[in-house]
């Protein structure tokens, strides 16, 4: 689910508003956009993949909020995980070309 839009990371592009499916989002005139219905999240990761900028947090259980602040994300270097891990953004490794999707490969015979 959603839990964090960062006000210092946030360069207000809109595109998390643009891309959600299920319209969790309100821009916010002159600023960053708002998270105006969690409870709509989907847990689909579009808003944080579209990020350019790693300002969004979406935490993987779907059910509940887990209220996490920007400084535990921080801390724990959470901003961007999603957008790291499928190898979207400058200098970040395609999924295909990690490690363990070789792995699995030779584990399923594919």
């Amino acid at each position: 689910m959603i839990e964090v839009i960062s006000e210092s990371r946030c360069v207000a592009c809109d595109r998390c508003v643009s891309v959600c499916p299920t319209n969790v989002f309100d821009r916010a005139e002159g600023g960053i956009p708002v998270i105006a219905r969690q409870s709509d999240c989907q847990t689909c990761f579009m808003c944080e993949l579209y990020c350019p900028a790693d300002a969004l947090y979406v935490d993987p259980d779907s059910e509940k909020a887990v209220g996490v602040t920007e400084a535990l994300l921080e801390e724990r270097g959470l901003w961007g995980g999603y957008r790291e891990k499928v190898g979207w953004g400058k200098g970040r490794k395609p999924v295909a070309a990690h490690e363990y999707m070789y792995q699995l490969s030779v584990k399923t015979g594919f």
